[in-house]
């Protein structure tokens, strides 16, 4: 997928704030959305073993842990290094024995051909959502997250995020909390921005957001 430019992406926050003007506040006194806006440093793989390992955490505390595990793993957070370690090996970096078991369907995943990373720029959300959620420990968030973040995806509507629906609610000044269902039916006015509302939700939650 090629990036988006920064003329191009000024042109998607407009278009948001024509098509909802309740965002042009928001988008005002922000920095430009940076989805799609450089290639990933991290690799398909990397990115959610990460990912699995940030999971109902405090950055710092996982980025320790994922420290941690780089070094048991010999430097590296490769397939290759990472099935060298067994789930007691992960554990006593801090890693949960549920964490430990994601971590491991996904590397054997790989391993073995059953997750092709190099065809994920050719699949569709979708298509990519149906491979990853197969694996025990991965879910639609994650999976959300990584289509959006790393993949530079600007079609995700990742209702099932609470900070997302707390920044939507914060800039229609809504008095009660929104159901992700109502939500929902607002993903088409957006089609082909939804992810770049989504960050503005998130930047609205002033730094409260979930991170990916």
């Amino acid at each position: 997928m090629a990036l988006t430019s920064e003329d191009e992406m000024k042109k998607h926050v407009r278009a948001i704030a024509r098509i909802d003007p309740a965002f042009a506040p928001i988008i005002k006194r922000s920095p430009l959305c940076t989805i799609n806006r450089k290639r990933p440093s991290r690799g398909h793989y990397e990115t959610l073993v990460t990912s699995i390992i940030s999971q109902q955490l405090a950055v710092k505390a996982a980025d320790t842990i994922r420290d941690r595990v780089r070094v048991a793993a010999g430097g590296s957070l490769t397939p290759e290094a990472l099935v060298a370690l067994s789930a007691a090996d992960l554990r006593t970096v801090g890693v949960s024995g549920a964490k430990a078991r994601a971590i491991d369907e996904l590397t054997q995943a790989t391993l073995s051909g059953a997750i092709e990373f190099k065809k994920f720029s050719k699949l569709s959300n979708a298509e990519i959502s149906e491979e990853l959620t197969a694996l025990w420990g991965i879910g639609r968030w994650t999976v959300e997250m990584f289509l959006m973040f790393h993949l530079g995806r600007l079609d995700l509507w990742p209702v099932g995020d609470l900070a997302m629906r707390r920044g939507w609610e914060r800039i229609h000044h809504l008095k009660e909390e929104i159901d992700p269902r109502k939500l929902d039916l607002f993903s088409d006015k957006f089609a082909g921005r939804q992810s770049i509302v989504a960050w503005y939700c998130w930047r609205a939650t002033e730094g409260d957001s979930s991170d990916w």
